[in-house]
């Protein structure tokens, strides 16, 4: 990203889902606010399922 003529990361967003037992079920990096509420809400389903 740029930002008055000089360039930087930007934010760095991750997040885990955690699952019954205490595990690590999934990863996300580069996590975009907009659309990750989503994506976790459909791995919980499949994670229940399971």
């Amino acid at each position: 990203k740029k930002f008055m003529g000089r360039e930087y990361m930007g934010v760095a967003r991750s997040s885990f889902l955690i699952d019954p037992e205490g595990k690590i079920a999934k990863i996300y990096f580069n996590v975009k606010p907009a659309e990750h509420a989503t994506q976790v809400m459909q791995d919980l389903e499949t994670l229940a399922a399971k």
